[in-house]
């Protein structure tokens, strides 16, 4: 299973910072027995390996090497590889940089490096078939894209960003075959690429057929990207109970090995 990243945003809500806005420290880690900070992007990664994904991409720009070095080449059992996304172009084009990459028939997970929700199991919780979103309720659903469902769970419609959305349900990350995640790209391409949302290409791809799950079994969704959510996030994993000195995803290589690289594990 496939796990997709995209971490190519600079970051504007909460620059300057000296690093990328996915390695801004959030909360803490055991290492052996020394407590770190976390990466705010290792939370996903790990709802990813929680989830099955064994394969992780990270879409980044030519100028965030930083992840690269921060993450190397391997977290617990899965494989990281990176795609670079030359020039920002929205998340539409930067989860597509990763297709050369997947089979058809391989699931692939999406999610977003800046954000942390619960339960960590959510992403286990989609249905292999087809493509299906994780929603979340959040008090402000019109900074986010809201996702309308009918009593069945199939989504009618995403209401991205608008003012007053009809529902206070939005998408967290989402789960897809590999050959949908193709049809995607091939109708983005056929709509001139103009999409930077993918809930205006998901819109795109229900009026022409395409089924769509909405399955709410998100309890709690705070995006990391201002300094009011990096507020609310210290809140959520303190009210949680998430920072009971778990091992996080970064570990030390084991001395017996020379020949060894950077392994990291999750708790």
């Amino acid at each position: 299973m496939w796990g997709i990243i995209p971490a190519a945003g600079v970051g504007s809500r909460i620059q300057p910072l000296a690093f990328s806005k996915e390695l801004l420290p959030v909360g803490s880690r055991l290492d052996g027995e020394v407590e770190r900070p976390r990466a705010v992007s290792e939370y996903l990664i790990e709802r990813m390996i929680l989830a099955g994904a064994d394969k992780i991409c990270l879409i980044i720009s030519p100028g965030k090497s930083d992840i690269l070095e921060y993450y190397g080449g391997r977290v617990s059992s899965a494989h990281l590889c990176y795609t670079v996304q030359p020039r920002p172009a929205g998340l539409c084009d930067a989860i597509f940089s990763a297709l050369p990459l997947i089979h058809p028939e391989e699931p692939v997970l999406v999610g977003l490096p800046d954000t942390i929700w619960f339960p960590e199991t959510g992403l286990a919780r989609l249905p292999a078939e087809g493509l299906s979103f994780l929603l979340f309720p959040v008090a402000r659903p019109e900074f986010f894209d809201a996702v309308v469902t009918d009593g069945a769970g199939a989504v009618l419609k995403i209401e991205v960003k608008q003012p007053k959305p009809s529902t206070h349900w939005i998408w967290g990350a989402f789960r897809l075959p590999g050959g949908v995640l193709r049809d995607l790209f091939e109708l983005w391409c056929a709509r001139d690429r103009r999409d930077e949302y993918i809930g205006t290409l998901v819109n795109a791809y229900i009026e022409r057929g395409g089924a769509v799950r909405g399955v709410p079994a998100g309890e709690a969704y705070v995006d990391v990207g201002t300094i009011h959510g990096y507020r609310e996030a210290i809140k959520l994993l303190s009210a949680r109970g998430a920072e009971r000195m778990r091992p996080g995803l970064r570990q030390r290589p084991q001395k017996s090995d020379p020949t060894e690289t950077d392994s990291r594990r999750v708790a």
